[in-house]
């Protein structure tokens, strides 16, 4: 499943700062509903982003009937994201064989 969307930059702070992309309604429904095919257990979701240039994979959490997408500081800092910033994001499930 690939998606295309566009979000900001969100700051969770705990002991350290934390940096996500909120998925918007829509994709969380979609993601939804191959999710019991995606996840390797506690709802994480497996996938492959790209923000600008930058490439990764990560696991996309739930939250509040949505999910979040983690920004390390390795995608962050090479194009300057801090929170508040709105970027599009392109989004693959990985789906488990």
């Amino acid at each position: 499943m690939e998606l295309v969307f566009s979000s900001r930059v969100i700051e969770w702070r705990g002991p350290a700062p934390y940096y996500f992309v909120r998925v918007p309604g829509d994709e969380s429904d979609d993601i939804r509903q191959v999710a019991a095919l995606a996840t390797y257990g506690w709802g994480v979701i497996p996938v492959e982003a790209r923000i600008g240039e930058v490439a990764f994979k990560t696991s996309l959490f739930p939250k509040d009937g949505g999910y979040l997408l983690p920004l390390k500081d390795a995608v962050r800092k090479p194009q300057g994201l801090s929170t508040g910033d709105d970027v599009t994001v392109k989004l693959t499930v990985r789906l488990q064989s």
